[in-house]
């Protein structure tokens, strides 16, 4: 990859395809190992440091071994792009999702990228990097200057295709080929239903997109005539009939055009599920989560709060061991809860065998939070303005209560009072661990005046507008 319009042909489509995953999941890098010609070396670009700490790997799989290049198809039978196959995950890199192939353009090529904790399945960010390798293949096979600045924003914008690809790609292989479901207009009437308000309320309930030929199949309550369906394309009377559904065991029923009915019991195999909870939702295909939708985009996340920061900082405080999981388990309820109802709290988590007398509203006996009714309770208390203060002994101590201290440079004033409360309190109480929810979703987690949850921005190098290294070479480097 010696011609410069090929290099930045090669940056494009990384920064597109990094941009487009950040938005649909967790700030995201990319990168890749490829070589053009079947006998080239092979080179890497990584212009964010993702594939590092992976060198052993890396070495042993692509250098130590011909296997990859080995198990390559006869290229002159490769029309135009086909994906590589690892049934084994031999080529699995713990922490990243991987996805690669061959082309008469570019040899081999693999490209990676981080696997967030919070996906809900890793087949639409897998559709996406294929779709980056079959557009690199296809820009270093035509004349570039006929696609010079369009391939990246096509990967920015790729999120409902991604979701689409992977739907098809699953109900082709379980159902066959021939199948009646469009995909694509299915998607695009969710996010379109999900928008719309009645009343002043978001929509609620679920919506059962079903194969045609499966129709018999479903346990009708109420059918409607032919002539007589709704037109899914009328979003506000979908929203409308979604009110038939809502909080209760009932599924609306729509097949390609039209709202078919309102049935209950479990609906045909590979059925799409458009579950509507109020400003978000989840799409389900045959019980497997595959997104969720907010905001008119669809995203990766579970919308559960990744927590992993708390668990390593239970296991290295003084609680005493058999009270990790139990502590472990009222934090995530207690933080879930709060996300689900859209309001904001604050749990301090006290280590010390003689909790921190903290201002707030004292009980004349603490709760005892492994049992459900005092967790229960715990949830609707969050609530109240102040802080829940919970002890190693899973006991709620206090709620209400006012976290202060003395100022720091390293407060920021965009995050609000109960985050930069939570910060100045830590900072003086380093033994002590904080956990703050915005109602907006996000979960800090702070200790000893330090937001341990804080996110990275990722800038790329201008380095890497130059010739991608050889792999020996990068690895020797780092």
């Amino acid at each position: 990859m010696n011609d410069r319009a090929d290099i930045l042909g090669l940056k494009e489509i990384g920064d597109g395809l990094r941009e487009g995953l950040s938005h649909f999941s967790r700030p995201s890098r990319a990168a890749a190992v490829f070589t053009k010609g079947p006998h080239d070396p092979i080179r890497v670009y990584d212009p964010l440091n993702l594939l590092r700490g992976h060198e052993p790997r890396l070495e042993e799989l692509f250098l130590d071994s011909s296997a990859w290049r080995d198990a390559a198809p006869d290229i002159k039978d490769v029309h135009f792009f086909e994906t590589f196959k690892d049934p084994e995950g031999k080529y699995h890199l713990t922490g990243l999702i991987t996805l690669g192939g061959w082309s008469p353009s570019v040899f081999f090529q693999m490209w990676f990228t981080e696997h967030h904790p919070d996906m809900c399945c890793t087949g639409p960010t897998e559709r996406w990097l294929e779709y980056a390798a079959g557009l690199l293949a296809r820009n270093l096979a035509v004349d570039r200057s006929l696609n010079i600045g369009t391939s990246g924003y096509v990967l920015q914008e790729y999120a409902t295709h991604a979701v689409r690809d992977h739907i098809v790609d699953q109900r082709n292989m379980h159902l066959g080929m021939d199948t009646g479901l469009r995909i694509f207009p299915t998607l695009d009437a969710i996010l379109s239903i999900s928008k719309t308000l009645e009343e002043g309320r978001w929509p609620r309930g679920c919506l059962a997109f079903v194969e045609p030929g499966m129709l018999p199949q479903i346990h009708f309550l109420a059918r409607f005539p032919r002539q007589e369906q709704p037109s899914l394309e009328n979003y506000k009377h979908v929203r409308k009939l979604l009110q038939s559904v809502e909080d209760s065991g009932r599924t609306l029923v729509a097949e390609n055009v039209s709202i078919v009915g309102i049935a209950d019991g479990p609906m045909p195999p590979y059925s799409l599920i458009a579950d509507f909870r109020g400003g978000h939702g989840f799409v389900w295909l045959n019980e497997e989560l595959v997104c969720s939708f907010s905001d008119g985009r669809f995203h990766s996340s579970t919308r559960k709060a990744v927590l992993v920061q708390v668990e390593e900082v239970l296991l290295e405080s003084s609680i005493e061991a058999a009270h990790h999981y139990d502590l472990f388990r009222i934090i995530s309820r207690i933080v879930d809860s709060a996300g689900e109802r859209q309001h904001g709290c604050t749990l301090v988590i006290d280590p010390n065998l003689r909790p921190l007398k903290i201002p707030g509203q004292k009980m004349a006996a603490p709760l005892d939070l492994t049992k459900e009714a005092y967790l229960d309770l715990a949830k609707s208390l969050a609530k109240v303005d102040g802080a829940l203060h919970i002890g190693g002994d899973l006991k709620l101590h206090k709620f209400a209560c006012l976290l202060d201290g003395h100022a720091r440079k390293t407060e920021d004033r965009s995050r609000g009072a109960r985050f930069n409360s939570a910060l100045r309190f830590t900072a003086e109480h380093p033994e002590l661990m904080v956990v703050v929810v915005s109602s907006d979703r996000p979960v800090s987690v702070l200790q000893g005046g330090v937001e341990l949850t804080a996110q990275c921005h990722w800038r790329p190098s201008t380095e890497w507008l130059e010739q991608p290294p050889l792999l020996a070479d990068w690895i020797k480097a780092g």
